[in-house]
C-alpha cells in the first residue's frame, strides 16, 4: 500500500546500509531490496542521505522524543534508571547497532550529516539526561556534578557494554552475563557515582 512505502523503503535502507555501509550503498540496492523502482525512491526521499536522515528521525530521535515527553514523576534516580532501562533495551536493537556503526566509521565523510546527528542526537540527549541530573542535584539526591560530564559518561557507558554484548565472543569477560546484568552493573555504577 502507498502510505506503507516509506517505511518499507527505509526498512529496505537499513538492511543495506547495515550491508554496504552509507558510502557502498547504491539507490538500486535500495530499491530493489525494497521491491520498488529507483524513481519510487526518489518520490520519497531525494538520495541516500536523505534515506539515512529520516532512519535516524525514526529511530534515535524518536526514542530520545519519547524520553522528553516523560513527566518529571517519582524522584530523580528512578526517573534517570527508567530513562536508562528505555535506552539499553533500545540500543540492543538491530536498528541502533547499524545506525551507531555507521556514525562510529563513516558519518565523518558526511559533513552535513554528521551536523545533523549532533544537534538531533548527541545535543538532545545531552540535554535529556542533564535536565535529569539537574534535578537529582537540587533535590539532593546527586551530588554537584557538571551535567554535561555526567551525560557524556552515561553515553560511552552504554556504547561500549552494548558493543560487547553485540560481540560477546571477542569479550570473554562478561561472556557468561546475560543482558539484564550488565545493565544491571551499568545502573548501579552510574547512579551510585552520581550519589552523594
Amino acid at each position: 500500500m502507498p502510505e506503507e512505502r516509506p517505511h518499507q523503503i527505509l526498512q529496505a535502507a537499513l538492511e543495506v546500509f547495515d550491508e554496504y555501509g552509507l558510502v557502498g550503498a547504491r539507490i538500486e540496492d535500495i530499491a530493489k531490496r525494497a521491491g520498488v523502482s529507483k524513481g519510487t525512491i526518489y518520490l520519497y526521499f531525494p538520495n541516500k542521505e536523505a534515506l539515512f536522515r529520516e532512519m535516524i528521525q525514526s529511530t534515535i530521535v524518536a526514542a530520545i522524543a519519547a524520553g522528553e515527553q516523560m513527566p518529571d514523576t517519582g524522584t530523580a534516580t528512578e526517573q534517570l534508571v527508567a530513562y536508562m532501562r528505555e535506552y539499553w533495551d533500545f540500543a540492543r536493537s538491530h536498528a541502533f547497532g547499524t545506525v551507531y556503526r555507521l556514525v562510529i566509521s563513516e558519518l565523518h565523510r558526511f559533513p552535513d550529516l554528521s551536523e545533523f546527528y549532533v544537534n538531533e542526537v548527541v545535543l538532545r540527549m545531552r540535554q535529556l539526561v542533564g535536565r535529569i541530573i539537574g534535578r537529582g542535584i537540587e533535590a539532593g539526591e546527586f551530588r554537584a556534578i557538571d551535567t554535561a560530564v555526567a551525560t557524556r559518561m552515561l553515553a560511552s557507558l552504554f556504547g561500549t557494554n552494548v558493543m560487547w554484548c553485540t560481540k560477546r565472543k571477542f569479550f570473554p569477560h562478561i561472556h557468561d552475563k546475560t543482558d539484564e546484568q550488565v545493565f544491571a552493573e551499568i545502573a548501579d555504577f552510574y547512579v551510585n557515582a552520581l550519589r552523594v
